[in-house]
């Protein structure tokens, strides 16, 4: 076990994190590959807009686990959300939740994300993230309960205003999804919000007086410093 930081103590601290995109179908040499291109601090995979089995990501986590570094995982689909607590005992450390517009996903996502007590996630998984060094059921979820990580994202006009009520207790980051908030804005071009940097400064305003943090994906490293400046600490990028 591990005294170090874990990646949400480092997340609501407000480290500067780097992470890396990865397909899920990446094997275990072409995952070393990609991490050793930097120091990551954690791999984003992604079933949102990519193929999908369940399988496919128990080993995928299992690579990430043997080269020690958490994974991030978009899950399918919004509504999704009740499926999350089945999805992280197949080794994801966390979770993304893709297009969020309401209130209503994050208390859900909330619900299944975290045990009892501060949720409704069932019990049970061998493949979940490091439960071979707590196997004890309530040590493990007191754990987990403290490590694990949640994202709710961001893709229109609409959850860049009301970002403040996304970011509730337990959630760890509200992310960014660039390309279709670039659809959503044409849809209102008299909006006061007429560029991706004019959303970006709403939602960190918005974020200023709590611990949750806001993810970029700027996938161009040479992009870092503009959007630390901003205020963002954490990033994801694509492998270089």
């Amino acid at each position: 076990m591990s005294d170090q930081p874990t990646l949400k103590e480092r997340i609501h601290r407000g480290d500067i994190l780097i992470g890396v995109s990865a397909p899920m179908t990446a094997s275990r040499t072409r995952l070393e590959e990609i991490l050793s291109k930097d120091d990551y601090a954690f791999v984003s995979t992604d079933s949102q807009h990519s193929a999908f089995n369940e399988e496919r990501l128990v080993e995928f986590c299992g690579y990430a686990a043997e080269l020690k570094i958490p994974v991030q995982f978009r899950i399918k689909h919004t509504r999704h959300t009740y499926l999350i607590g089945n999805l992280l005992d197949l080794g994801p450390a966390g979770v993304e939740v893709p297009q969020v517009e309401s209130e209503a996903t994050v208390d859900e996502a909330l619900a299944y994300f975290y045990y009892p007590q501060l949720g409704i996630r069932s019990w049970g998984g061998t493949a979940r993230y490091h439960i071979d060094e707590r196997p004890e059921q309530f040590a493990y979820a007191e754990w987990w309960n403290k490590t694990g990580v949640l994202w709710m994202q961001l893709e229109s006009i609409n959850a860049v205003t009301h970002a403040a009520k996304f970011a509730k207790p337990g959630v760890d980051c509200l992310s960014w999804g660039p390309a279709d908030l670039q659809f959503n804005m044409a849809a209102y071009p008299q909006h006061p919000f007429q560029s991706d940097d004019d959303c970006l400064r709403h939602v960190l305003q918005q974020l200023a007086a709590t611990d949750v943090k806001l993810c970029y994906r700027t996938y161009d490293p040479a992009l870092r410093n503009r959007y630390i400046d901003m205020g963002v600490t954490v990033l994801l990028e694509r492998p270089k």
